[in-house]
């Protein structure tokens, strides 16, 4: 039976371990404190999301054998994003980043174990070809430049690509792969980073999306931050932000707009309503305290958007 339109999801799944410390942080000393492990990673947090949307969604990340990747798969499997087609490393831990935050919030210490999610390849990419170029669209990140160029290259004109650069640094190496995407989604440091030059007035922001454009990429979103998202495709650009907005945990709500933007896009939605539920899912997820708003939904996202006062300077035809 042939698969109804879905998305590809394409990127690494990370635990995160964060210990709080509960009196002033000492060195060298067990401090107490609580500890919160977490499912990561920004391509997982917009498969997770855009499965709760109701997109389908088709998610290849890499994780270990060990109690932390079995249990990223048993949650996406509750969840309802397909990882079936991941790589699973046998003897290997799953991407772990694990944190020490001093009494004020403040990280005083680090440890990233990221050494499996470098072994996915090209021979693991061709053997997920029929996924991949079937796909309505694959969502990437700049984590990997070389493979992403691989993938770019041998899936071209097969499915749309949408980058979320996820890093300055990162966008930097990728800047030469731009023509190969009909999104992309930087916030304002980033965008920098691939146009070469700052973006410290709205002249400049508009500039840089025509820029962008004139790559070849069809839509640009890029993000201001409290002062909303720049948004431009052929035929429309303009600036759109939510007032009133409630406000407990900005971590996450990047992910949480390229996830909205994926609804959109699968739902047809014009460039305009695309922006605007994307920001909606953003509002949600920053109004909890969890990088993924537990009660994430179309319904949940068309609600809160009801409740902040919208403001949209649109400009067509330029």
């Amino acid at each position: 039976m042939e698969r109804s339109p879905y998305i590809v999801v394409l990127g690494a799944s990370i635990v995160d371990i964060t210990g709080f410390s509960a009196v002033k942080y000492r060195s060298h000393n067990s401090n107490p404190g609580c500890v919160k492990v977490s499912m990561g990673g920004v391509c997982r947090n917009i498969a997770e999301t855009t499965a709760r949307l109701g997109i389908d969604t088709t998610f290849i990340s890499i994780i270990g054998d060990d109690d932390h990747g079995r249990s990223i798969f048993e949650h996406s499997k509750e969840i309802g994003y397909d990882m079936s087609n991941s790589l699973f490393l046998k003897g290997c831990s799953t991407p772990t980043y694990m944190a020490i935050l001093d009494e004020k919030g403040e990280m005083v210490s680090a440890i990233v174990d990221m050494w499996s999610a470098n072994q996915m390849t090209p021979h693991f990419i061709d053997s997920k070809e029929e996924i991949i170029s079937n796909a309505a669209y694959t969502f990437v990140d700049a984590d990997h430049p070389e493979l992403l160029e691989y993938i770019l290259k041998r899936f071209k004109g097969k499915t749309k690509f949408v980058l979320d650069p996820i890093s300055a640094a990162k966008a930097e190496k990728i800047k030469h792969l731009l023509p190969y995407f009909h999104t992309v989604k930087p916030n304002r440091f980033e965008a920098e980073m691939l146009v070469g030059y700052p973006l410290n007035n709205s002249d400049h922001l508009l500039r840089a999306a025509e820029d962008l454009l004139a790559l070849g990429i069809e839509k640009v979103f890029i993000s201001l931050d409290e002062n909303g998202i720049l948004y431009a495709d052929a035929e429309h650009k303009g600036i759109m932000m939510a007032r009133g907005a409630k406000v407990v945990n900005v971590t996450g709500a990047g992910d949480s707009f390229v996830a909205g933007l994926g609804y959109g896009f699968m739902k047809e939605l014009n460039l305009h309503d695309t922006v605007k539920f994307a920001i909606g899912a953003s509002l949600l997820t920053i109004s909890h305290e969890s990088t993924i708003h537990p009660n994430m939904c179309e319904a949940a996202v068309q609600n809160i958007m009801t409740q902040v006062e919208w403001a949209d300077s649109t400009i067509v035809d330029y």
